[in-house]
């Protein structure tokens, strides 16, 4: 566990002992579990990949406060970078990249490289209001995980529904009751949101990125649109941008062979591993 800000302590698992420094920060909702794969493929690229548990997220403390606001996750990142003490390349999905985008641009984090994926200032409210739906699912929990397997399900019907179980136990807790519940604070859900805040806040910091950056988008993602894409790149017109076929929102959980390749071809040519 590490030390964030607040009081809070976040879970995180390493991958790579030597090698520039890489924390990867999920989505609302997710896990640290789901940059696995990314996280070994970077340690054999010769990084030290740190996927991290977001507050209030699978084994990371709950916020005391109920605290979920940006300003909150920023400053998690920003003990977090401090605890490690290097500057880090920072790679954010959908919630995580706001974090990294916002603490880049504001000036909170100086980081060496910027990966955003399936992320931007311009989203779509739809797509956003999909994963929200999603989340409110199982409020009082699930029987059994065939149970939670069905509403991932519905959720990413492009995805293949897996045989075995077990590791849907990582997103869920088995709670006293014995139902099942997601991996995440209910309080999360009740956070400070609001489209017309969180736009114009990201576009001021996107417009002041500097440091090399990627955007990767899915292909199929209903929540960065390819207009939203070209937009932050008219934006930072310095930007590398991947579109990855046969993936959506969640690009390393549904294509992570291509993002991986995507992700270390654009760190070889601005932050070359240690192999």
């Amino acid at each position: 566990m590490i030390d964030a800000s607040g009081g809070v302590k976040v879970a995180a698992d390493i991958y790579g002992d030597d090698g520039p420094l890489v924390l990867l920060q999920h989505g609302g909702g997710q896990t640290r579990h789901a940059w696995k794969g990314a996280g070994q493929a970077l340690a054999d690229g010769g990084y030290r990949a740190v996927c991290l548990d977001a507050r209030g997220h699978g084994d990371s403390d709950w916020a005391p406060d109920g605290d979920y606001t940006t300003e909150a996750s920023v400053a998690d990142l920003v003990a977090i970078v401090e605890h490690f003490g290097e500057r880090p390349v920072l790679v954010g999905a959908s919630m995580g990249g706001g974090t990294s985008l916002t603490a880049v641009g504001e000036g909170a984090v100086d980081a060496l490289a910027l990966v955003l994926v399936d992320t931007a200032p311009q989203i779509e409210a739809a797509g956003v209001r999909k994963i929200r739906d999603f989340m409110a699912q199982g409020a009082d929990g699930f029987a059994s995980l065939e149970e939670v397997a069905e509403a991932i399900a519905n959720y990413q019907p492009h995805r293949k529904r897996p045989r075995n179980l077990d590791g849907l136990a990582k997103n869920v807790r088995l709670w006293p009751d014995g139902r099942y519940r997601w991996h995440w604070d209910p309080a999360f859900m009740h956070r400070p949101r609001s489209f017309a805040e969180r736009i114009p806040r990201q576009q001021a910091a996107a417009e002041k990125l500097t440091l090399p950056t990627l955007l990767v988008r899915g292909g199929m993602s209903d929540v960065l649109s390819e207009e939203g894409a070209q937009s932050f790149l008219d934006t930072v017109p310095h930007a590398h941008y991947a579109n990855v076929g046969g993936a959506a929102h969640m690009v390393a959980g549904d294509r992570n062979d291509i993002f991986v390749e995507a992700t270390l071809e654009f760190l070889a040519e601005f932050v070359p591993g240690a192999r």
